[in-house]
Protein backbone atom coordinates (compact mmCIF):
# COMPACT_ATOMS: atom_id res chain seq x y z
CA UNK A 1 0.00 0.00 0.00
CA UNK A 2 2.85 2.40 0.84
CA UNK A 3 4.40 1.72 -2.56
CA UNK A 4 1.16 2.57 -4.39
CA UNK A 5 0.85 5.77 -2.36
CA UNK A 6 4.45 6.75 -3.23
CA UNK A 7 3.85 6.07 -6.92
CA UNK A 8 0.66 8.14 -6.78
CA UNK A 9 2.49 11.08 -5.17
CA UNK A 10 5.26 10.94 -7.79
CA UNK A 11 2.76 10.79 -10.67
CA UNK A 12 0.78 13.70 -9.21
CA UNK A 13 3.90 15.85 -8.94
CA UNK A 14 4.95 15.02 -12.50
CA UNK A 15 1.52 15.84 -13.94
CA UNK A 16 0.99 19.13 -12.04
CA UNK A 17 2.05 22.21 -14.00
CA UNK A 18 5.08 24.02 -12.69
CA UNK A 19 4.41 27.60 -11.62
CA UNK A 20 7.99 28.83 -11.79
CA UNK A 21 10.80 29.22 -14.26
CA UNK A 22 14.56 29.04 -14.00
CA UNK A 23 16.23 31.92 -15.80
CA UNK A 24 19.84 32.49 -16.72
CA UNK A 25 20.94 35.84 -15.32
CA UNK A 26 21.97 38.04 -18.22
CA UNK A 27 24.36 40.93 -17.88
CA UNK A 28 23.54 44.17 -19.66
CA UNK A 29 26.34 43.44 -22.16
CA UNK A 30 24.92 39.94 -22.81
CA UNK A 31 21.44 41.32 -23.44
CA UNK A 32 22.72 44.02 -25.78
CA UNK A 33 24.94 41.62 -27.74
CA UNK A 34 22.36 38.80 -28.00
CA UNK A 35 19.36 41.00 -28.87
CA UNK A 36 18.44 41.19 -32.54
CA UNK A 37 16.80 44.57 -31.89
CA UNK A 38 16.54 47.10 -29.06
CA UNK A 39 13.76 49.67 -29.28
CA UNK A 40 11.82 52.17 -27.25
CA UNK A 41 8.15 51.62 -28.00
CA UNK A 42 4.59 51.97 -26.71
CA UNK A 43 2.17 49.07 -26.44
CA UNK A 44 -0.80 49.91 -28.66
CA UNK A 45 -2.85 46.67 -28.58
CA UNK A 46 -2.76 42.98 -27.70
CA UNK A 47 -4.40 39.64 -28.43
CA UNK A 48 -3.74 36.02 -27.40
CA UNK A 49 -3.36 33.04 -29.74
CA UNK A 50 -2.22 29.45 -29.64
CA UNK A 51 1.03 28.44 -31.32
CA UNK A 52 1.13 24.66 -31.06
CA UNK A 53 0.50 23.83 -27.39
CA UNK A 54 1.60 27.26 -26.14
CA UNK A 55 -0.57 30.34 -25.62
CA UNK A 56 1.20 33.57 -26.54
CA UNK A 57 -0.02 37.09 -25.89
CA UNK A 58 0.93 39.21 -28.89
CA UNK A 59 1.56 42.90 -28.27
CA UNK A 60 1.70 45.44 -31.08
CA UNK A 61 4.41 47.98 -30.37
CA UNK A 62 4.73 51.45 -31.92
CA UNK A 63 8.48 52.15 -32.12
CA UNK A 64 9.65 55.67 -31.24
CA UNK A 65 13.42 55.03 -31.08
CA UNK A 66 15.68 52.30 -32.39
CA UNK A 67 18.97 51.56 -30.64
CA UNK A 68 19.88 48.31 -32.42
CA UNK A 69 18.52 46.36 -35.39
CA UNK A 70 16.68 47.13 -38.61
CA UNK A 71 14.48 50.21 -38.85
CA UNK A 72 10.84 49.38 -38.23
CA UNK A 73 7.89 51.43 -37.09
CA UNK A 74 5.96 48.56 -35.50
CA UNK A 75 6.82 45.26 -33.83
CA UNK A 76 4.67 42.20 -33.10
CA UNK A 77 5.98 40.98 -29.74
CA UNK A 78 4.99 37.51 -28.47
CA UNK A 79 5.16 36.72 -24.76
CA UNK A 80 4.30 33.22 -23.51
CA UNK A 81 1.14 33.04 -21.44
CA UNK A 82 -2.38 34.36 -21.68
CA UNK A 83 -5.84 33.04 -22.50
CA UNK A 84 -6.78 31.64 -25.92
CA UNK A 85 -9.42 29.12 -26.98
CA UNK A 86 -10.55 28.83 -23.35
CA UNK A 87 -7.04 27.78 -22.23
CA UNK A 88 -5.16 29.87 -19.65
CA UNK A 89 -1.39 29.51 -19.39
CA UNK A 90 0.87 31.31 -16.94
CA UNK A 91 4.64 31.44 -17.50
CA UNK A 92 6.89 32.35 -14.60
CA UNK A 93 9.16 35.26 -15.42
CA UNK A 94 7.07 36.39 -18.39
CA UNK A 95 6.10 40.06 -18.21
CA UNK A 96 2.55 41.32 -18.69
CA UNK A 97 2.13 44.63 -20.47
CA UNK A 98 -0.61 47.24 -20.40
CA UNK A 99 -1.78 49.22 -23.42
CA UNK A 100 0.00 52.57 -23.44
CA UNK A 101 3.07 51.26 -21.60
CA UNK A 102 6.25 53.06 -22.75
CA UNK A 103 9.22 50.71 -22.50
CA UNK A 104 12.65 49.87 -23.82
CA UNK A 105 12.53 46.33 -25.21
CA UNK A 106 15.52 44.06 -25.74
CA UNK A 107 14.13 41.81 -28.47
CA UNK A 108 15.15 38.50 -29.98
CA UNK A 109 13.66 37.09 -33.18
CA UNK A 110 14.23 33.39 -33.74
CA UNK A 111 14.23 31.30 -36.90
CA UNK A 112 10.46 30.83 -36.54
CA UNK A 113 10.03 34.60 -36.93
CA UNK A 114 8.54 34.97 -33.45
CA UNK A 115 9.88 38.09 -31.68
CA UNK A 116 10.21 37.81 -27.89
CA UNK A 117 11.73 39.78 -25.02
CA UNK A 118 15.31 38.74 -24.26
CA UNK A 119 15.46 36.83 -20.98
CA UNK A 120 11.71 37.28 -20.41
CA UNK A 121 11.34 40.12 -17.90
CA UNK A 122 15.10 40.85 -17.91
CA UNK A 123 14.85 42.54 -21.31
CA UNK A 124 12.06 44.97 -20.41
CA UNK A 125 12.70 48.45 -18.99
CA UNK A 126 9.71 50.67 -18.15
CA UNK A 127 10.18 54.35 -18.99
CA UNK A 128 9.07 56.77 -16.23
CA UNK A 129 6.29 59.10 -17.33
CA UNK A 130 7.45 62.14 -15.37
CA UNK A 131 7.84 64.62 -18.23
CA UNK A 132 11.61 64.58 -17.89
CA UNK A 133 13.85 64.99 -20.93
CA UNK A 134 15.96 62.13 -19.51
CA UNK A 135 13.45 59.84 -17.77
CA UNK A 136 14.45 56.95 -15.55
CA UNK A 137 14.12 53.43 -16.93
CA UNK A 138 13.46 50.54 -14.56
CA UNK A 139 13.75 46.78 -14.89
CA UNK A 140 11.88 45.17 -12.02
CA UNK A 141 13.61 42.26 -10.29
CA UNK A 142 12.38 38.82 -11.27
CA UNK A 143 11.08 36.64 -8.47
CA UNK A 144 11.84 33.46 -10.43
CA UNK A 145 14.84 31.26 -9.76
CA UNK A 146 17.82 32.82 -11.51
CA UNK A 147 21.19 31.19 -12.12
CA UNK A 148 24.58 32.81 -12.69
CA UNK A 149 25.68 31.61 -16.13
CA UNK A 150 29.33 31.25 -15.03
CA UNK A 151 28.82 29.26 -11.83
CA UNK A 152 25.35 27.75 -12.27
CA UNK A 153 24.53 28.90 -8.75
CA UNK A 154 21.30 30.58 -7.76
CA UNK A 155 21.48 34.37 -7.50
CA UNK A 156 18.99 36.99 -6.38
CA UNK A 157 17.88 39.38 -9.07
CA UNK A 158 17.73 43.07 -8.26
CA UNK A 159 15.67 45.95 -9.61
CA UNK A 160 17.75 48.09 -11.95
CA UNK A 161 17.05 51.81 -12.45
CA UNK A 162 19.08 54.30 -14.47
CA UNK A 163 18.57 57.37 -16.66
CA UNK A 164 17.50 56.58 -20.23
CA UNK A 165 20.66 58.38 -21.43
CA UNK A 166 22.79 55.94 -19.40
CA UNK A 167 21.06 52.95 -20.98
CA UNK A 168 21.54 54.46 -24.47
CA UNK A 169 25.24 54.99 -23.73
CA UNK A 170 25.69 51.35 -22.66
CA UNK A 171 23.89 50.11 -25.77
CA UNK A 172 25.96 52.36 -28.07
CA UNK A 173 29.20 51.16 -26.43
CA UNK A 174 28.40 47.49 -27.11
CA UNK A 175 26.78 47.98 -30.53
CA UNK A 176 29.48 50.42 -31.64
CA UNK A 177 27.23 53.27 -32.74
CA UNK A 178 27.72 56.92 -31.96
CA UNK A 179 24.08 57.77 -31.28
CA UNK A 180 20.71 55.99 -31.22
CA UNK A 181 18.51 56.44 -34.25
CA UNK A 182 14.83 57.47 -34.18
CA UNK A 183 12.26 55.98 -36.54
CA UNK A 184 11.02 59.32 -37.84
Amino acid sequence: MKRLFAIGVVLTLVVLPLQCATLEQLSMSDMIAKSTAIVRAKVVSSYAAMSGPVVYTHYQLQVSERYKGAAQSTVDLAIPGGVANGIRQVWGGAPQLDNGADCVFFLWTGKSGLTQVMGLSQGLFTVAQDGSTDPAVTRTASHETMLDHNTGRAVHDQTLTMPLSGLKTQIAAVVGTAAPQGTH
